[in-house]
């Protein structure tokens, strides 16, 4: 707990010799003007409607305790290192599994497949931040957090004792299945259990639990796919899920399960969502199966893709998302932006040091290593309470970072520019994007209503991943017509340290990226709604 919440929570306690607020009147205690704002807005749980006409002689004291505490708070201790142990793992996972996928694809015989290992989490992830969103919606985030948890286990199990690659891919599926349902489910809980106060620290946790991970999964990957074999990088991971489980359910189970209204009658899954939810994932996959392909056959998937992909944007995404209409709309919109113009970015910088500049693919990957402690950095920044009235500008900053790293890191096309700038430029880069990222988190939040933070939160992950997929399928169809070849064999090339990529198809591809990502610092001004 922080000195300022402290302060807060004094200002905010009644004083012993006034009686308590009636907190029985007939109007919701979040809009009483006789309570302090800090009780008015801080109540655990302030999201679940159903309050009891009943209350505890000494509930505003306790209250108004609650209000001061931060994410460590005794109120709130277990549920976040329960949850944030959940990130944790799951980033290990998303570090050290990638590091021992090709020696497996390798002993598998699946080379040829290897791509499909990663497109069939991805979409099979897509499906099911749509399921959770509606599950949450009705159910409440504990049933799809706790099957998703399982399925994300199962799906490394199925994978880790595979016989072929196909099992493998399987395996890749159902865990895209459980992590689909974790993320949204994750969100559901922020914004049910935390007062708004205090959501940007615990989503700014979730920005820092990746920086550990990021440096260490690969080396501890690489260890034991070395030493023990591949198949204990997946089999291993699912038995220390146990323990942040074991801290965050019950937790759950008391501050964030049930329907947003218990009152209110079960509302009927919308089977339209759940079939736009297939189409897109569908769209996807093709989507990502003709960026691979790169020749003219590749060009009917690529259609169907789209043809599947259209309908199910416009369904699944709040109306004026295209447009970047204020409000929600921005938001969900600017992290398909964010997210979309830098990953895409990201991927072709290690490739471009390698074959253009002769750095192994160790000190490539290094480069961008100090990326993972400037993203954690930045997302700390947004947390700050003093720093609330100027999310935008923080939002419009951090977009202009990215776009100015993504635009710097093609001089090193040219000899005379150190190779450093590359990393001073990205770390610059990640600094921004833990603004922008966390803050799309926290504006979403605050936008939902909470029946409907469980879709809204699924439609934030969809503008992520999808642009993800389209910008990537551009920047490499680019790269692939300027001379580059085909992505899949260039990447290829890293692991051989070979050249042969002109340095323009590089250009090609970070230059239009900068100018998405200031396109995002437009929209990041609009989302105030």
């Amino acid at each position: 707990m922080t000195a300022s919440d402290s302060r807060d929570g004094a200002a905010a306690r009644p004083a012993p010799a006034e009686p308590p607020p009636d907190l029985s009147a007939d109007r919701p205690a979040d809009l009483r003007t006789d309570l302090p704002a800090e009780l008015r807005t801080g109540i655990p749980g302030d999201l679940r409607p159903g309050m009891p006409d009943s209350l505890p002689a000494d509930l505003p004291g306790a209250v108004a305790e609650a209000a001061a505490e931060g994410v460590l708070g005794r109120t709130y201790r277990a549920l976040s290192i329960g949850i944030v142990s959940v990130v944790f793992l799951i980033a290990f996972e998303a570090t050290a599994v990638g590091t021992a996928m090709p020696v497996a694809a390798r002993e598998l015989n699946g080379i040829p497949l290897y791509a499909f290992a990663f497109s069939a989490y991805f979409t099979t992830s897509l499906f099911a931040m749509v399921l959770s969103g509606q599950w949450a919606d009705r159910r409440g985030p504990l049933q799809p957090l706790a099957t998703g948890i399982t399925a994300f286990g199962a799906g490394l199990l199925l994978s880790g004792a595979a016989s072929g690659m196909w099992v493998f891919i399987a395996g890749r599926a159902v865990q895209g299945l459980g992590g689909g349902l974790v993320i949204v489910a994750l969100y559901v809980v922020i914004g049910r259990a935390y007062p708004e106060r205090i959501r940007p620290a615990i989503l700014a946790a979730f920005a820092a639990s990746w920086v550990i991970p990021s440096v260490v999964g690969p080396l501890a990957s690489g260890t034991v796919t070395e030493h023990l074999g591949w198949r204990w990088v997946f089999v291993g991971i699912p038995v220390l899920v146990v323990i942040p489980l074991a801290l965050a359910l019950p937790a759950i189970r008391r501050m964030a399960s049930g329907p947003a209204d218990p009152a209110a009658a079960a509302q009927p899954y919308d089977r339209r969502r759940i079939r736009l939810a297939l189409g897109i994932s569908a769209g996807a996959g093709l989507l990502q199966y003709a960026g691979q392909e790169l020749n003219w056959l590749a060009l009917l998937p690529a259609a169907v893709g789209v043809a599947l992909l259209a309908p199910a944007v416009r369904g699944l995404l709040p109306p004026g998302t295209v447009t970047a209409a204020r409000g929600l709309p921005a938001v969900v919109l600017l992290r398909g932006v964010a997210a979309g113009s830098f990953i895409a970015a990201e991927s072709f910088v290690p490739l471009m040091l390698v074959t253009q500049r002769g750095l192994s693919p160790t000190m490539a990957g290094l480069s961008l290593a100090v990326g993972g402690a400037t993203w954690a950095l930045g997302s700390f920044v947004q947390s700050r309470p003093r720093l609330e009235a100027y999310r935008e500008r923080l939002m419009v900053s951090g977009m202009v970072l990215v776009a100015a790293a993504i635009a710097t890191a093609p001089t090193v096309l040219i000899e005379a520019v150190p190779v450093w700038t590359v990393a001073v430029a990205w770390g610059f880069g990640c600094f921004g994007m833990g603004m922008v990222i966390a803050s799309t988190s926290v504006l979403l939040l605050k936008l939902s209503a909470p029946q409907d933070a469980g879709s809204n939160s699924a439609a934030l992950q969809i503008s992520d991943g999808l642009s993800n997929v389209l910008l990537l399928a551009g920047g490499g169809a680019a790269f692939a017509a300027l001379g580059g070849g085909a992505v899949g064999a260039a990447h290829g090339a890293v692991a051989d340290g070979a050249g042969g990529a002109h340095p323009v198809a590089f250009a090609a591809v970070f230059l239009p990226m900068a100018g998405v990502a200031l396109v995002g610092a437009w929209v990041a001004a609009r989302v105030r709604a």
